[in-house]
């Protein structure tokens, strides 16, 4: 049976289980699953849902995007954003307002920097216009 990324993710969710102190019996509860279900996706052979994957995200107290990542369903490239989320969260030395708190700052600043940062013709934020990218109009020496 192939794993796809379930492999990676069942070491994932076993990791955040015991980080969290709770035994396999505990999660399956508290995400509304079954034991066996769980021990399944644990050891890599079966893919659970999206909706499986948020119980079980809800019930560790991380990020089902966290989880969406691992299992290959969420685009790597927002990763490290994801993974800044998760920690966040997943953090008990904080509590839930603070961590809320820190989340809204961590997310203005990138938005602060997604305004800062310079353009790159071709990507798609940047539209690309009949001047040519951003708005430029080519120079005649350009033209073929």
């Amino acid at each position: 049976m192939a794993s796809l990324n379930v492999g990676n993710l069942g070491e994932y969710l076993r990791e955040q289980r015991r980080q969290a102190q709770l035994s396999l019996r505990q999660l399956a509860d508290a995400a509304g699953v079954s034991n066996p279900y769980l021990s399944q996706i644990e050891r890599g052979l079966r893919k659970p849902s999206a909706d499986i994957l948020q119980q079980l995200a809800k019930a560790l107290r991380i990020s089902a995007e966290t989880l969406y990542v691992q299992a290959g369903i969420l685009d790597e490239r927002d990763r490290d954003e994801v993974e800044t989320r998760a920690v966040i969260l997943a953090d008990p030395l904080i509590n839930e307002r603070q961590k809320q708190v820190l989340l809204q700052v961590y997310e203005s600043f990138r938005k602060e920097n997604a305004l800062d940062a310079p353009e790159v013709p071709g990507t798609p934020d940047t539209p690309d216009t009949p001047e040519g990218p951003a708005g430029e109009t080519p120079s005649k020496t350009n033209r073929t």
